[in-house]
């Protein structure tokens, strides 16, 4: 099926982790805590389909406000693809990455009003949420440092196809760079066609580019030593 995620169609199967389904289409999306539903950092606001998704999970209930839960907010570390249908997304990353290179400044404010919102009301019941989880064996430290590391590839992924979107001007065909080396490379190998029996064969009828018959050497230098 297909979701939608910051408006790029993405490829994802029922039972499929929000986080999972962005990180793996190189959408733009938040997750400095590896999906260990700490930092926040993946928080994503569903435009349509929250029917086709799981129900909240404890961790989204601490560390989500009643005010964002009303805008659609998610946690993608948290939430299941349930079902097939329409599912649109917008990341808070992308979300505010927008706010900044459209320089909305009335946009920011009202974000940085919300998120801080939600940072003073939730913050406590979101880091309590999380010793909880780790005392009853739910979180792992290893594990979740695991899952930070496994985070950086999709990270690094996401960096350099959105530098190639964003700059698609300075791409230049593999093909385009490599032939012009191959071409360096055939360029040298025939100034000098071979070396045998103390000559130098300058390119000429001895050269591979000719008929394999004439073997007369057109320019031959003779080696001698002392």
């Amino acid at each position: 099926m297909i979701i939608h995620v910051n408006q790029r169609p993405c490829e994802a199967q029922t039972g499929d982790l929000l986080l999972h389904v962005a990180q793996h289409n190189k959408s733009h999306i938040g997750y400095i805590c590896g999906g260990n539903g700490i930092c926040q950092s993946c928080f994503v606001y569903v435009q349509e389909g929250m029917e086709h998704l799981s129900p909240l999970s404890n961790v989204e209930k601490a560390c989500i406000s009643e005010k964002l839960l009303a805008e659609g907010g998610r946690l993608a570390c948290q939430t299941v693809i349930t079902g097939e249908g329409t599912i649109r997304l917008l990341t808070r990353a992308e979300k505010l990455r927008r706010i900044v290179l459209g320089l909305n400044v009335p946009g920011f404010i009202t974000y940085a009003q919300t998120i801080g919102y939600n940072v003073l009301n939730k913050l406590p019941d979101c880091a309590g949420s999380a010793a909880l989880r780790i005392r009853n064996g739910e979180l792992n430290p290893g594990e979740s440092l695991r899952k930070i590391g496994a985070g950086l590839g999709h990270a690094s992924l996401f960096v350099s196809a959105s530098f190639l979107e964003t700059f698609a001007f300075m791409q230049l065909p593999l093909s385009l760079i490599t032939g012009g080396a191959s071409g360096m490379y055939t360029m040298a190998s025939d100034a000098v066609c071979s070396v045998s029996g103390g000559a130098v064969h300058l390119p000429g009828s001895t050269c591979r580019r000719h008929e394999p018959e004439k073997t007369a050497s057109v320019h031959t230098v003779t080696i001698s030593g002392r």
